[in-house]
């Protein structure tokens, strides 16, 4: 990749904070450097949002509120159809972006632009289809009048993973509805919401609509948006430990809350399932987006029948995988987000080695700089090994055996989250059966991707609550008002 590029994508890209469809300076005029997970250097200086700015912020959501919930459906469905296009129109752009601030490889970010613009074109069909009902009273005379109004001004969190995707995912259905927003992105992956918040203003989204606040001191940011009663939804993407205290802070004036959290998805290969079909499914529901998703495959529990042969072809297949600079051509596996990320990943596997786990492949720290991890399998797992209980967010796989479909369930289930699970067997009663008994929200049934805009994505447990796409996506910006009718 052209270093040339590279920085005209930078230089391109808005860099303060977006209040009141106007671009300026962080309050006080500090930044933060953002930085590339493969070579460890600074791409940029981006404002760093204070609470001055988010107030600033919630005053310009509140103040576009009213008239942006009385604009005609139809309209903010054009706009948010305008921005699908133009994502599509600047996918390399945008792609080779978030390259540089997460890592991914360039294919995957541009796989993400994609999907990203899909949000936007699929809640601009839900603009059209917000309904009410009209009905006779059950008991006699009058009528019951239903209808379905914006619940107000949100907070939008984002997180580093997927930095456009989690954005259009909040931000689409909130414009369908009619809701007005301020939005806080996580602090690695700045440049991407920024992009994005300038295309949408050049989609034709009003002033004050969306608000766009970077900030490396989240908490101290946010925190004062809590007490202020004005503010009435708050959406959360990110780890359950940070989504708990984030629900304590919205009960003071119980804010809607939607929480999408941490997962812990366990991948069920049974004795009858297609192996050839559940190893190349593994590497997708395992190394997207470098493992750092909170629906990756998180434990393989295989049949001990198929176990050993599963585990050496997927080894065979994680260990080939090039690792590099997401900009590189060919590479398949990019870095992870930071150090701290590396660390966690670097421990948890050698606490399961520690326990009796063997190394198939991988298992050690790739190159001199930048955060990358060896893709790397593990057998002989240990029920204690801390990685069956935590998330673990890289490239590791641990394969552990079953023998009994009620040992697989309970060993399934035996987590706090329950966020999405793949299961892959031919015999369509298993299939049914297992699937009603998972503790999840979602399931990949012979499939290792279930993410899709038209389906509702979300968990279950201490996975979180509230769905995000499908038509219950638009549902958790809505707000039910009843009217009874004296005729």
């Amino acid at each position: 990749m052209d270093t040339a590029q590279e920085k005209a994508v930078i230089d391109k890209t808005p860099r303060g904070v977006f209040v009141g469809g106007t671009w300026r300076d962080a309050s006080g005029g500090a930044t933060f450097a953002v930085t590339d997970p493969a070579t460890e250097q600074t791409l940029c200086e981006v404002a760093n949002g204070t609470v001055d700015d988010a107030r600033a912020a919630l005053d310009a959501a509140v103040a576009a509120q009213a008239e942006w919930a009385a604009t005609a459906p139809r309209e903010r469905g054009e706009i948010l159809r305008r921005a699908f296009e133009l994502l599509n129109e600047r996918v390399d752009e945008l792609a080779l972006l978030m390259t540089l601030e997460m890592g991914k490889p360039l294919a995957e970010s541009k796989g993400e632009v994609s999907y990203a613009a899909e949000f936007f074109r699929w809640f601009s069909e839900e603009a059209v289809r917000i309904e009410g009902r009209w009905s006779r009273n059950p008991a006699g005379p009058g009528r019951l009048l239903t209808m379905r109004q914006p619940v107000g001004p949100c907070l939008l969190i984002t997180p580093w993973n997927f930095p456009i995707a989690m954005g259009t995912r909040k931000i689409g259905p909130a414009i369908a509805a009619g809701c007005t927003m301020v939005v806080k992105p996580a602090q690695q992956t700045p440049l991407s919401m920024l992009l994005l918040a300038d295309i949408l203003r050049k989609a034709g989204v009003p002033a004050g609509v969306l608000n766009v606040v970077p900030t490396t001191k989240a908490s101290d940011v946010t925190g004062p948006l809590f007490d202020d009663s004005r503010l009435r939804k708050v959406s959360f993407t990110g780890s359950t430990p940070v989504g708990k205290k984030l629900m304590e802070q919205a009960s003071k004036h119980l804010l809607r809350v939607s929480m999408e959290l941490g997962g812990n998805a366990p991948y069920v290969v049974f004795d009858d399932a297609d192996l050839d079909a559940a190893v190349e499914q593994a590497l997708i529901a395992k190394m997207r987006n470098i493992g750092e998703s909170c629906v990756a495959a998180n434990r393989f529990h295989v049949h001990e029948s198929v176990a050993d042969e599963f585990a050496e072809r997927l080894a065979q297949k994680m260990g080939s995988m090039k690792v590099g600079r997401g900009t590189e051509e060919g590479v398949q596996v990019g870095p992870l987000i930071d150090e701290d990320q590396r660390g966690k990943v670097e421990s948890l596997v050698d606490d399961a080695v520690g326990k009796g786990a063997k190394v198939l492949t991988g298992g050690e720290r790739v190159g001199d700089r930048g955060h990358f991890y060896a893709p790397t399998v593990l057998s002989g797992i240990s029920d204690d090994a801390t990685l069956l209980r935590e998330e673990i967010f890289g490239p590791v796989a641990p394969v552990k055996t079953f023998r009994t479909d009620d040992e697989a369930v309970a060993a399934a289930n035996d987590s706090d989250y329950g966020l999405v699970a793949y299961v892959f067997t031919r015999d369509l009663g298993r299939a049914l059966r297992v699937s009603e008994a998972l503790e999840v929200g979602m399931l990949g049934l012979n499939k290792g991707l279930v993410s899709n805009p038209a389906a509702p994505f979300g968990g279950v447990k201490e996975s979180g609550f509230g769905r995000e796409g499908g038509r219950e996506g638009i549902e958790e910006y809505l707000s039910v008002k009843y009217v009874a009718v004296d005729l």
